[in-house]
């Protein structure tokens, strides 16, 4: 079939992106399912930071490439072997595809497939296909076993999750990656209890979900650290009991004064290492980082080694939110529906897939939370 694509045939090129095209949308021809694969229509995407970091340069991924990692859509046909879903079914797509059968995946840590590395690296499919190919033939890789910037998509089997149909998709779409990331951080990888005491470093979609999250699991108290004052007002009115604007010079020794020495939980979705820097200066002894923000590949954070054993800190690294999706993106929408994750509230409008340069251009002047595109419309 054919369809219209949103394509990155070059990394770097100079913002504004509306202007230089970073993405180029494209008719493409896009192969049906292969065994153990769907195809989905794409309801709705979210741009996301992971997104923005590949445009430009950052995370270097194999080209020409469809992004687009966060997404929900509905089952239009399904290949051999599918027999759990079938079309009209609506899902949450998971960009981590998964064996099932490698030591990560049989040992509860799907998230980290070796299988679904690899493929990534890549640009195929875990099958190792490439469905998506040029009018001249050419073929295009695939962005994180999805390419959610496009009308349709296929995808693994294992990289979608059936979800009822009352759910507006436009939600649902922001589940399939700042959710999983920024709430499983805080209740998987963090483990919090209620009661505890949580900073979150870093306001945007996932940073925000991470601040849900601590809230929806009993936090008593959630520090919230931005350099946007808008976004520190919008955590005080979601349930950050104090906020913290990273430019201030002494931004650590405020919050090291206002905790009694720091604070025990420490959640860094920024992805760059001055973040990363503030996280761990303001974390207690005997207190966590977990980093949930991709920096830059070769990026590095250095610490006194000696301060980490005496002081019995924790450093620990969260990718997609330590989750298991078909057991965690069912319990992160019970809590939405009980309206303790108001992800609709993190919407910062629609776009259509003509203006997606023009949404990256916000995106990275840091106004806005989560831009949703309509592929189709």
């Amino acid at each position: 079939m054919r369809m219209q694509a949103a394509i990155m045939f070059e990394q770097g090129k100079p913002r504004p992106y509306a202007r230089s095209h970073a993405l180029e949308i494209e008719e493409v021809n896009l192969e049906g399912p292969g065994p153990g694969e769907i195809l989905i229509e794409v309801a709705a995407a979210g741009l996301c930071h992971s997104d923005l970091s590949a445009i430009e340069g950052i995370r270097p991924r194999p080209l020409p490439v469809v992004i687009g990692h966060e997404g929900a859509g509905i089952v239009r046909e399904v290949g051999e072997g599918v027999t759990d879903l079938g079309p009209g079914d609506h899902v949450i797509t998971v960009f981590v595809a998964s064996c099932g059968v490698c030591r990560n995946c049989v040992r509860g840590r799907p998230n980290i497939c070796n299988a679904g590395n690899a493929a990534r690296a890549a640009g195929t499919l875990l099958s190792g296909a490439k469905r998506i190919s040029r009018l001249n033939g050419e073929k295009v890789n695939h962005g994180s076993g999805l390419s959610l910037f496009a009308q349709y998509a296929v995808v693994g089997r294992r990289s979608a999750v059936r979800i009822d149909r009352s759910i507006p998709l436009e939600d649902a779409a922001i589940f399939g990656c700042a959710v999983m990331t920024g709430a499983g951080a805080v209740l998987n990888t963090a483990r919090m209890q209620a009661g505890d005491t949580i900073a979150v470093v870093g306001l945007g979609g996932v940073g925000m979900n991470a601040l849900f999250a601590a809230v929806a699991g009993g936090a008593e108290r959630i520090i919230a650290v931005d350099a946007n004052p808008e976004k520190l007002g919008l955590a005080r009115q979601w349930g950050a009991t104090d906020t913290f604007l990273a430019t201030e010079p002494d931004c650590a020794e405020q919050v090291r004064a206002a905790t009694d020495g720091g604070v025990d939980t420490v959640i860094e979705t920024a992805g760059n290492i001055r973040a990363m820097e503030l996280a761990y200066a303001i974390t207690a002894r005997g207190g966590s980082v977990v980093s949930a923000g991709l920096p830059a590949q070769g990026a590095t954070f250095s610490y006194m080694h000696a301060g980490l054993v005496s002081d019995e800190k924790s450093i620990l690294g969260s990718y997609m939110g330590s989750c298991i999706a078909e057991r965690d993106i069912p319990r992160f929408l019970g809590l939405y529906r009980r309206g303790k994750l108001p992800v609709g509230s993190l919407k910062s409008g629609f776009l259509p897939l003509s203006e997606i340069n023009a949404g990256f251009d916000r995106l990275a002047e840091g106004n806005v939370l989560r831009q949703v595109l309509r592929p189709n419309g």
